[in-house]
């Protein structure tokens, strides 16, 4: 204390300008940071094996619907059929030649352009830890039988390879977003039903409704002709008024409020009299003045 500086650890030595600087600190200068991540942290977890079937059953319907597809950004464009079946001749491709001219006749030429075009330098410090590119992904060829086929297409621009019996949904679902663009050997799509249909203990996953089409059912003619008529008539909702204001609406809340008000005005009397005029009019206004003027003298005697 006593030498106006912070308690902060500064580095040692003298002549130069890193001299006196803090040092340690995560609010340093050349610091390190506030509580430092550990190698040792939980990456994994433990999930459910029919949970992970689930997962990867869906992921390989969902790469059978082109709107999902075009969707991830694939191009398939020129392609037939999603999904798309090649023949087995294409286990036993040995050249990557060989390999991009059956990707041309498939139309799946584009797709691999495009994650070709696709390849840029990475922003941030990733460029300095093994993972200088990005790319995008391109079609993934799942086989029954490697006779070749993972030399000749593994050279491709995005170009993933799998056996049918070990497909990995991060290669199914890139980034969680279903779509992939996959393409199957006669066999390896022959041999998804093994794989998922006749597994004990698992059931694929069902659709609730058999159609999905729900305007077309609920305006189909049998349920038409089983339902009410639409309403067409539109209830309107008046003004709402207040009861203490309104005696109306008094009675429609309190029925007895019109015996209540019938009652307190037989109870004040009814009014019989009827008006004077002419000469009674006249004498009556003589009597009130008299009879002022006498009120008037007697309280005047009464002061003196």
């Amino acid at each position: 204390t006593g030498r106006a500086v912070s308690r902060t650890p500064r580095v040692s030595g003298g002549g130069t300008s890193r001299s006196g600087q803090g040092a340690f600190g995560n609010m340093c200068r050349g610091g390190r940071m506030f509580a430092p991540t550990k190698v040792w942290r939980r990456w994994h977890r433990r999930i459910n094996q029919n949970q992970r079937r689930y997962a990867t059953a869906s992921a390989i319907a969902a790469s059978a619907l082109p709107a999902l597809v075009m969707a991830r950004g694939h191009k398939i464009s020129n392609v037939q059929e999603v999904p798309l079946v090649i023949n087995n001749d294409a286990e036993s491709i040995k050249k990557t030649r060989d390999a991009f001219e059956l990707c041309k006749s498939i139309g799946a030429d584009e797709d691999i352009e495009h994650a070709r075009s696709s390849r840029n330098l990475r922003a941030g410090k990733g460029k300095m830890r093994n993972r200088r590119f990005t790319q995008r992904r391109g079609p993934l060829v799942v086989y029954n039988s490697d006779n070749g086929i993972s030399r000749a297409f593994r050279n491709l621009p995005g170009v993933e390879l799998s056996h049918v019996s070990r497909l990995n949904l991060l290669q199914l679902a890139p980034g969680g977003h279903v779509g992939r663009f996959v393409v199957f050997t006669q066999d390896a799509f022959a041999a998804l039903n093994d794989l998922y249909e006749n597994k004990t203990g698992f059931n694929l996953p069902r659709h609730i409704m058999s159609n999905g089409d729900l305007a077309s059912i609920v305006n189909s003619d049998a349920i038409q002709s089983a339902i009410n008529p639409a309403k067409k008539t539109r209830k309107t909702h008046g003004r709402k008024k207040n009861g203490l204001k309104n005696f109306g609406v008094m009675v429609k809340l309190n029925p007895y409020a019109a015996t209540l008000r019938r009652a307190r005005v037989l109870g004040q009397g009814v009014k019989t009299a009827q008006p004077l005029a002419g000469d009674a009019k006249d004498a009556a206004k003589k009597r009130a003045e008299e009879f002022y003027a006498n009120m008037v003298a007697d309280e005047s005697s009464d002061d003196e």
